[in-house]
C-alpha cells in the first residue's frame, strides 16, 4: 500500500519548485515591459507605454532582412532535421546492432561539446568549402544542432509505439516504408512534429555559430541582434526579445494543450 503524503507537509517542496521557476523565468519576463516603454533607453519599470520600438523593428530594412534569414534557414533545418532524426530514431529503436549505442551518443554529441568549438570547426571547414557567409552553410551547420532534439523527442515516441503492429503490416506483404508510413508515422506523428518544432526553434534561436559564418545580407536576426548589443543598446532589442519569445513559447504551449485536449477525449 502506497503511503500518502498530505499537501500541506509537502508545502517547502512547492515553495522551492516556484522559487526555482521565478529565478528561471523572470528575468526573461522582464524584457516584455520594457519591449514596450517609451523612453530611449532600456529602463525597469518602464516610465511609459508605447509601440515605438516594434515600429521601430518593422520599420528598419536591416531587422527585417535578418528576421527572413532567419526564418528561411529555420524552416529548411526544420525539413532537413525532421526526417533525418526521424529516421535516425527508427533504425536505432528497431535495429539491433553491435554499435547502436555508439552511434546515438554521436549523433546528439552537439549537446554535450560547447557550441563554441563547433562553431569555430565549422567556419574553418566552411572557408575551404566556400560556404561562409550562406544559407546553405547556416542550414547544414544549424542541422547538426537540431537533429539530436528530433532524435530524442521521437525515440520517446517509438517507445509507446507497439511496433507488432507495423510487424502485422509487412507480414501482410507492405514493405518496410509503406508500413512505416501507414501505420507507425499515423501514430507518433505527434512526436515528429514536436521534434520538428524543436528544431525550428534552435535554428531559429542559434546565434554562435551565426555569429563567426554569417554576416552582412546574410546576417540572421539573432546575430544582428548580438551586434546590435556592442554598438547600441535600446528597446528595440527588447522588442525583438519578447518576439523571439512568444515564436519559441506559444507554439509548444498550443501543441502540448491539444495533444492534452485528445488524450483526455
Amino acid at each position: 500500500m502506497e503511503h500518502y503524503i498530505p499537501h500541506r507537509r509537502r508545502l517547502w517542496l512547492y515553495a522551492l519548485s516556484a522559487l526555482i521557476l521565478g529565478f528561471l523565468i523572470l528575468p526573461t519576463l522582464i524584457v516584455i515591459p520594457m519591449s514596450f516603454s517609451a523612453s530611449d533607453a532600456l529602463q525597469f519599470p518602464p516610465r511609459g507605454f508605447s509601440w515605438r520600438w516594434y515600429e521601430a523593428y518593422l520599420g528598419t530594412p536591416q531587422w527585417r532582412d535578418a528576421t527572413l534569414v532567419s526564418l528561411k534557414v529555420s524552416v529548411l533545418t526544420m525539413l532537413l532535421a525532421t526526417p533525418i532524426g526521424t529516421a535516425a530514431a527508427y533504425g536505432l529503436h528497431f535495429g539491433r546492432f553491435r554499435f547502436a549505442l555508439a552511434v546515438y551518443g554521436s549523433l546528439v554529441a552537439s549537446l554535450m561539446v560547447p557550441v563554441i568549438l563547433i562553431a569555430i570547426g565549422v567556419f574553418f571547414l566552411y572557408a575551404k568549402l566556400g560556404l561562409v557567409n550562406t544559407i546553405p552553410g547556416l542550414v547544414l551547420a544549424d542541422v547538426l544542432l537540431a537533429v539530436p532534439f528530433v532524435l530524442i523527442v521521437v525515440t520517446a515516441g517509438l517507445k509507446s509505439f507497439d511496433a507488432n503492429q507495423e510487424m502485422v503490416a509487412r507480414s501482410l506483404g507492405a514493405g518496410r516504408l509503406r508500413a512505416f508510413l501507414g501505420v507507425t508515422l499515423p501514430q507518433i506523428w505527434r512526436s515528429v512534429l514536436a521534434g520538428a518544432l524543436f528544431a525550428f526553434i534552435a535554428a531559429f534561436d542559434e546565434v554562435v555559430i551565426a555569429t563567426l559564418i554569417s554576416g552582412g545580407e546574410m546576417a540572421t536576426l539573432t546575430n544582428r541582434m548580438f551586434s546590435s548589443l556592442r554598438d547600441e543598446v535600446d528597446p528595440t532589442i527588447a522588442a525583438i526579445s519578447t518576439l523571439l519569445i512568444a515564436v519559441t513559447t506559444i507554439p509548444p504551449l498550443l501543441g502540448h494543450l491539444i495533444s492534452a485536449r485528445r488524450g483526455r477525449r
